[in-house]
C-alpha cells in the first residue's frame, strides 16, 4: 500500500469514512441471526456478547459459523466501499478508517449501549479490506499457536501482536498504526480471557463443559 498524502483527502471524506465504517460495522449479526433461528437473544447466554463464539454456545455451528463471516465481511465491505467513494490509488486513508471504524462499531454498536463484541472477526475483515496479504499471517499464526497451545483466545491475541509488527517490517507505517491501535483494543476486550489464560482456567479447543 503506497505512502498515504494526507493532503489530497477532504475532512468530509474522512468524515464519511468513519460513519459508513461504524454503521456497517454496529451492525449486530450474531443478535440478528440468533432471533430469525429463534433462539432467543443471544447476550442472554455465556460470555452476554454478539460474537461468533458466543453464538455458537447455543449450539448451533452453522449459525456461529456465519455470524463469523458476516462480522468480518461487514469491515471487509466498509473498507472497500469507503476506498472506493473517497480514496484513490496514492489515498488509502479512507479505506483504512473505514474499516478501523467497523471494527469500533462491532465493539461498540449505539443500537445496544454500546455492548457489542470482542473484535477478533472484525479485525480480520479489516485486513482483507485494507491489505489482503495479512490475513494469510494471521491464520498461519493462529493455527501454529492454536496447534501448540489448544487455547483460541491465545491464538488471536498473539495473531493481533504479529500483524502490526510485520506491517511495519512490510513498510506500512500508516496500516501498521491503525492495526496496533485494534491490537490494543482487543486486548483490552480480552482482558477477561488473558485473566483466565494466566489462571489457567481458560477453556481450550474441543474441550467440553
Amino acid at each position: 500500500m503506497p505512502s498515504i498524502d494526507y493532503s489530497q483527502i477532504p475532512m468530509t471524506a474522512l468524515v464519511a469514512s468513519l460513519a459508513i465504517g461504524y454503521l456497517l460495522g454496529s451492525i449486530p449479526f450474531g443478535l440478528i441471526l440468533t432471533r430469525m433461528a429463534g433462539l432467543g437473544d443471544v447476550r442472554k447466554i455465556g460470555s452476554g456478547n454478539i460474537g461468533a463464539t458466543n453464538v455458537l454456545r447455543t449450539g448451533n455451528k452453522k449459525l456461529a459459523a456465519a455470524t463469523l463471516l458476516l462480522d468480518a465481511l461487514k469491515a471487509t465491505v466498509a473498507a472497500v466501499l469507503a476506498q472506493a467513494l473517497f480514496g484513490s490509488e496514492t489515498v488509502h486513508l479512507p479505506g483504512l478508517l473505514g474499516g478501523f471504524a467497523a471494527f469500533i462499531g462491532h465493539l461498540f454498536p449505539v443500537w445496544l449501549r454500546f455492548k457489542g463484541g470482542k473484535g477478533v472477526a472484525t479485525y480480520i475483515g479489516t485486513l482483507l479490506g485494507v491489505f489482503p496479504l495479512m490475513v494469510l499471517v494471521f491464520a498461519i499464526v493462529w493455527l501454529s499457536v492454536a496447534k501448540l497451545s489448544r487455547y483460541s483466545s491465545l491464538s488471536a491475541l498473539v495473531a493481533t501482536l504479529v500483524i502490526p509488527v510485520a506491517l511495519w517490517l512490510l513498510h506500512q507505517p500508516e496500516t501498521a498504526l491503525v492495526t496496533a491501535a485494534m491490537t490494543v483494543i482487543t486486548w483490552w476486550k480480552h482482558k477477561e480471557n488473558i485473566e483466565r489464560l494466566i489462571s489457567g482456567t481458560e477453556g481450550k479447543i474441543g474441550q467440553k463443559g
